[in-house]
C-alpha cells in the first residue's frame, strides 16, 4: 500500500496587543515571534535541524492571514506555491473580537450567557461535528493529490485539536485548557491507502512557543 503523510500545521504567534478573541477577523498577521516560529518549522521540515528532509509535496493554508503567512517559508523552503482551503479556517465563534473572560471581558455581560448553555456541541459557535467533518475532507483532498508523499496544512488550534480527537476516537468536547496544540505544532495523520495508521504530534518551535502570549482558542 501508498503510505502517505498528512500534517497539521498549527500557525505561529499572533500580533494582538488588544488581547481579543480574533477568531475569522481579517488584519491580523503573525508577530515577530510567530515568523520565526513558522522559519523554525520550514528548517525543521527541510532537514535543517536533527531529523531528515521531509518529502513535502503540497503545502495548503486557511484563508487566513496568519496561516499563509506561517505557510509561506514552508512552502519557499520546498519550491511549492502556497494554496488555500477555505476547509482550513478557523472555527466561527460567537466572541470573535471580544476579550474572553470574567472582570473586564464578555462573560461578565449577561446578554453573552445564553451561548454558554451547552459547551458539548459547542453552543457559542461550530459545533465540533461539523469541523472534524471539514478538516476531514480537506485531508481527503490533500492526500489523495499526492499519494506516497507529505502534505502540510495549516489551519488553526481547535479545529486541528478537534480532527486528532475524532482520529483518535476519542470524544469532542474537551477542556479547552487540555488541547496538546501549541503555536505552529504539528499534528501528523499517516495513511497506509486509504487507512489512518498514525497520529503523531511534535512541536518543532517549542523554544519559541515558550515566550509567546496566546489567547484561548475557539
Amino acid at each position: 500500500m501508498t503510505m502517505t503523510t498528512v500534517h497539521l500545521l498549527r500557525h505561529g504567534e499572533v500580533h494582538n496587543p488588544e488581547g481579543v478573541l480574533y477568531g475569522r477577523l481579517p488584519g491580523f498577521r503573525l508577530s515577530e515571534l510567530g515568523e520565526a516560529m513558522a522559519q523554525m518549522v520550514a528548517d525543521d521540515l527541510a532537514g535543517e535541524r536533527d531529523g531528515p528532509r521531509a518529502d513535502v509535496a503540497l503545502v495548503i493554508a486557511s484563508p487566513l492571514e496568519r496561516a499563509q503567512q506561517t505557510a509561506l517559508p514552508l512552502a519557499e523552503r520546498f519550491g511549492l506555491t502556497v494554496g488555500s482551503d477555505d476547509r482550513l479556517i478557523e472555527a466561527a465563534n460567537h466572541f470573535q473580537g471580544l476579550r474572553f473572560g470574567v472582570g473586564e471581558g464578555s462573560l461578565a455581560n449577561p446578554r453573552h450567557w445564553p451561548y454558554l448553555r451547552n459547551p458539548m456541541r459547542p453552543s457559542w459557535g461550530e459545533p465540533y461535528v461539523e469541523q472534524v467533518a471539514r478538516m476531514r475532507a480537506a485531508v481527503e483532498t490533500a492526500r489523495r493529490a499526492v499519494p506516497g508523499r507529505e502534505v502540510v496544512l495549516v489551519s488553526h488550534q481547535l479545529p486541528i485539536w478537534v480532527t486528532r480527537l475524532a482520529a483518535e476516537g476519542r470524544r469532542l468536547w474537551h477542556d479547552p485548557r487540555r488541547r496538546q496544540c501549541t503555536l505552529a505544532s504539528l499534528t501528523t495523520l499517516r495513511f497506509d491507502g486509504d487507512a489512518l495508521v498514525g497520529v503523531g504530534y511534535r512541536e518543532p518551535a517549542a523554544s519559541l512557543s515558550a515566550r509567546a502570549s496566546t489567547i484561548p482558542g475557539a
